[in-house]
């Protein structure tokens, strides 16, 4: 009886360890990952003129400018609302900038807001379940919506540039 209480004991405190292990992974690769969106979705701000950043395809689509901020609005809002307790860092003005200059801050902003709330973010927090507008999630969801939101936001602005004919900056992953 010993020997199984041992093994068993053994067996939960390493089971602990290895979960907390993939979790700060996970964190972790979520982070180098945003940062590295962050300095690829400034090369591609950086690559449309500022004349061009009321560009948008065709009517029912966002404006170059307004993708950026849309994709800065929902990094904010899904950091501020489900990952940390810090506040939102954007207010409505921010939504409403057009400069080039201004809205590349905001984007910065932005990616470095919930670049911060990863890093503080504890790992084991992640199966937490929230509540979410179309249903409930849990952080783990809410980080891999983040990636997702940005970078589907983002192809659409690399297309927004080659419509313009300029080349896109060379992809940059994990």
């Amino acid at each position: 009886m010993k020997y199984i209480f041992i093994a068993v004991s053994f067996f939960f405190t390493f089971s602990s360890l290895i979960a907390q292990s993939v979790d700060t992974v996970f964190l972790n690769a979520n982070i180098t990952k945003l940062k590295n969106a962050k300095e690829y979705t400034l090369q591609v701000s950086d690559l449309m003129p500022e004349e061009k950043y009321n560009y948008k395809p065709s009517k029912e689509e966002m404006e170059f400018g307004k993708q950026l901020l849309h994709i800065s609005e929902n990094l904010c809002w899904l950091s501020s609302s489900y990952l940390t307790s810090n506040k939102n860092p954007l207010t409505a003005a921010d939504g409403k900038i057009t400069s080039k200059k201004d809205i590349v801050t905001v984007v910065k902003k932005g990616y470095d807001f919930a670049i911060d709330a990863l890093q503080n973010f504890d790992p084991k927090t992640l199966t937490d379940t929230v509540k979410f507008f179309s249903g409930p999630m849990n952080k783990l969801q809410i980080i891999n919506l983040i990636q997702d939101h940005q970078t589907h936001h983002r192809g659409q602005l690399l297309v927004y540039l080659r419509l313009n004919g300029i080349k896109p900056p060379d992809y940059v992953g994990w």
